[in-house]
């Protein structure tokens, strides 16, 4: 039996002692912002911050009193509010009828101290979860050209890797300027700033990188390999003046098409570490009895890894609904948020994916960066599987759904080649800076991330404080020129 010294006994007792007290807080916190009271839940985590003598419970704390700030932030909208933004997007819609909404539940709201919130994304994910609210859209949107642009160069990716049997062709290249800009004033001026901004990450299919300058000069550029590829940056605050940091790269992207054959597929040799990781549960990616359920409905007795894949893949693009999210840092799960509503945005998408995919053994990981498609141009995740002998592979669940369920001017027959394509496919137009989630920056972030999943819009800080997405604004342009470096 191991004896302790008395001393070394009592900080044991006092340390269990302050990490109990500080699951209590945390216990406690939760059950009163669920209440709506987050005055008082933010109360709560903050004594027990003053109480707390560990600096990695404080850091948990103080992360979960910051989670509150971020919530209200996301659920901007009052109830009048939110109102008045649908009769400027709903053609004929009257206070009846918007009431009998709330009563169905077609928003996603919460209690806020007091009084009922709405997230500020609540009109634009009306019409995704309820399309056919789309005929009564005061300013509706024009998607016929580029659901057919979608579909011609899948379908010329498609082509040119059937031609040369290559799965990279077709490539392209582009220029990029990406700027992150601190507020005027956000924080004191002369605080030196430290930023994070994404660059493209060395794929098979994505190379040739070439750095053409920042400003101001950049201190460090992550490995061409990292699982979360950023430059790095520091400068004092602008007096009275926002501060940018900008950067210009060119890069190289080829088209992707797998044409993965069930009867040559393998199952996984998972005595490889990498791969074997890459099965295993972690944040977002839990094997809850929810997951395990749908799981054994969609797989059933099926024992190969493409078609069980591909099960998972079909079920998402026909049954999830796509919406603008909450900042994924408000979110403890997010592949089970979007399991139990139904919806969800192009991350969530591909989380429920690869957790489905690495519940089956099938090895999945993230892949995110920028979707840089003409006309389409926003930040963008997906994920990729990976499938003996063939190997790693793109799978975007989102472009899946987008085929089935919003590309509406598309024939059936269509429909299914875009949604074939993503399966296995992918467009030249992406920058792909991220390989796994959840990952740590380079040189290391001192305080919270702003997202703590994702990494496409670039972090910050001053004074070992986080400046989150309220104080910054980022843009990204591209164009594309000669193929060849």
């Amino acid at each position: 039996m191991t004896r302790f010294p008395l001393s070394s006994a009592l900080l044991l007792l006092t340390a269990f002692s302050c990490a109990a007290a500080s699951s209590r807080a945390l216990h406690e916190a939760t059950q009163q912002a669920d209440a709506g009271d987050f005055l008082k839940a933010e109360s709560t985590l903050g004594v027990a911050m003053k109480k707390e003598g560990s600096e990695v419970q404080r850091r948990v704390l103080d992360f979960e009193r910051e989670r509150l700030v971020r919530i209200r932030k996301d659920y901007r909208l009052t109830k009048p509010e939110l109102f008045s933004e649908l009769t400027n997007a709903v053609s004929n819609l009257t206070q009846s009828e918007f009431e009998q909404w709330l009563r169905e539940g077609r928003f996603d709201s919460r209690v806020i101290d007091g009084v009922l919130r709405f997230v500020d994304s609540s009109v634009s994910n009306l019409f995704f979860r309820h399309s056919a609210l789309n005929a009564r859209r005061i300013k509706p949107r024009a998607t016929e050209a580029k659901a057919q642009a979608f579909l011609e160069n899948a379908m010329a990716i498609q082509s040119a890797a059937r031609r040369e049997g290559n799965p990279y062709v077709l490539p392209k290249r582009f220029r990029v300027t990406m700027s992150v800009t601190v507020k005027s004033n956000a924080i004191a001026p002369g605080e030196i700033i430290r930023a994070w901004v994404p660059v493209p990450r060395r794929y098979p299919f994505q190379d040739q990188f070439e750095w053409l300058g920042s400003a101001p000069p950049m201190l460090n550029l992550s490995a061409p390999t990292s699982s979360i590829r950023s430059a790095y940056f520091e400068q004092p605050a602008a007096t009275n003046a926002a501060t940018a940091f900008r950067m210009d790269y060119a890069y190289t992207a080829h088209g992707v098409w797998f044409d993965p054959q069930p009867g040559r597929v393998t199952a996984p040799d998972l005595r490889d570490p990498e791969l074997k990781r890459f099965t295993a549960e972690g944040p977002h990616v839990i094997f809850t009895g929810k997951m395990r359920a749908l799981s054994s409905e969609l797989v059933g007795t099926e024992t190969n890894a493409m078609l069980k894949a591909r099960r998972c893949y079909d079920w998402i693009s026909e049954n999830i609904r796509y919406s603008f999210a909450r900042e994924y840092s408000t979110l403890g799960n997010l592949s089970d948020y979007c399991l139990t509503n139904r919806y969800g945005d192009c991350g969530q998408e591909a989380l429920l994916l690869i957790t489905l995919c690495r519940l089956n053994g099938i090895p999945a990981r993230w892949q995110s960066g920028w979707n840089l498609f003409p006309d389409a141009k926003t930040i963008h995740d997906w994920c990729e599987i990976y499938l003996a002998p063939y190997g790693w592979m793109p799978v975007d669940p989102y472009m899946g759904i987008y085929a089935m369920q919003y590309a509406t001017s598309l024939t059936t027959d269509q429909k299914e080649t875009l949604r074939n394509f993503y399966f296995g496919g992918l467009t030249q137009y992406r920058m792909i800076a991220n390989s796994d989630h959840n990952q740590t920056l380079e040189p290391a972030k001192t305080s919270h991330r702003s997202d703590d999943v994702d990494f496409q819009r670039g972090e910050l800080e001053a004074g070992g404080k986080n400046l989150y997405f309220d104080q910054f604004n980022y843009t990204l342009s591209r164009e594309e020129i000669s193929s060849e470096p």
